[in-house]
């Protein structure tokens, strides 16, 4: 191997990313985590050789449990390494990224709550198995997969109807108030692996970023997040309805809001991720025309 540099980030390298960015994608079914904004930076670590980026590895804090959570339920932090194609046989250009992505973990990891253990994770395409087996190697064990299941906004969008008394409205979750409400309900249905403030904040800034939110009263019963990617595409998250009120018809009507307001916002398509194991969310996703294509698979051992 060619001298090959690892280093942090710039702004410089914002051209050589894009190139990076085109060849790795350029075969289908690959996760490529984006640098996000400059004070993500630190956490984005490039490799440059004979001036040409080679590769990137970037971490991330993915899930917090605040103080106080179940001693059972872990931080989650994760990694993204990518590599150009035809090195993503080259472990040796992977362990110089690896080095520097778990020593910035190990500092993430400080940042921390310490009530709770930590635990450090990837998530790939199945399909990618040369860096699925790297991370392999590394100690890491399969942890769950999930389907990527995607909905043709072309096709006809079944009108449900909201029962009585419960009312539907898109909500901003912008002031103190609705941000401490969604994250205490969001921590009781999502317990292992909570959305936390600051990727609460993170998906308010994606654009055309709303949130459809069932109420009985004042009570927050169900919500359903929903945006604009940087692709046009429709993107679809965090739907729950909190277990008293399920199996009313709140989560299929939450999904018809948020692929009708997908489809007036122009998008062609929307996207979402579900659990292969959670057997009744993948018939409620069937039954309103959403159809897998593509299948991540994660794998994770403790920080």
């Amino acid at each position: 191997m060619s001298e090959v540099e690892i280093r942090i980030f710039t702004k410089d390298d914002m051209q050589k990313l894009g190139e990076l960015y085109g060849a790795v994608t350029s075969k289908d079914n690959t996760v490529f985590w984006w640098v996000g904004e400059e004070d993500n930076w630190p956490n984005v670590f490039v490799a440059i050789e004979n001036e040409q980026m080679i590769g990137k590895g970037q971490v991330g804090v993915i899930s917090t449990i605040p103080p106080g959570g179940l001693q059972e339920h872990a931080h989650y932090i994760y990694f993204n390494l990518k590599t150009l194609p035809q090195r993503e046989e080259d472990y040796p250009l992977y362990d110089l990224l690896y080095e520097r992505l778990l020593n910035r973990a190990y500092e993430l990891k400080e940042t921390l709550p310490s009530s709770n253990r930590t635990i450090v994770g990837i998530g790939n395409q199945s399909t990618e198995e040369y860096n699925n087996n790297y991370f392999i190697s590394k100690g890491f064990e399969y942890s769950k997969s999930l389907y990527t299941m995607r909905r043709d906004l072309c096709e006809k969008i079944e009108e449900t109807v909201l029962a009585e008394p419960y009312r539907c409205l898109p909500e901003t979750i912008d002031s103190e108030e609705s941000i401490d409400e969604y994250l205490e309900i969001d921590m009781e249905i999502w317990p292992d692996a909570p959305i936390g403030y600051k990727q609460l904040m993170n998906r308010r800034n994606n654009s055309s970023w709303t949130a459809f939110i069932v109420r009985e009263g004042a009570t927050l019963v169900g919500s359903i997040m929903v945006w604009v990617d940087e692709d046009g595409d429709g993107a679809i998250e965090d739907l729950f309805v909190r277990y008293p009120w399920r199996k009313q018809g709140i989560a299929k009507y939450l999904l018809s809001q948020a692929l009708t307001y997908l489809k007036v916002h122009g998008c062609a398509s929307a996207e979402l991720q579900v659990e292969t194991a959670n057997i009744s969310a993948l018939s409620l996703y069937h039954s309103v025309g959403f159809k897998e294509v593509s299948e991540e698979v994660r794998y994770h051992r403790e920080l």
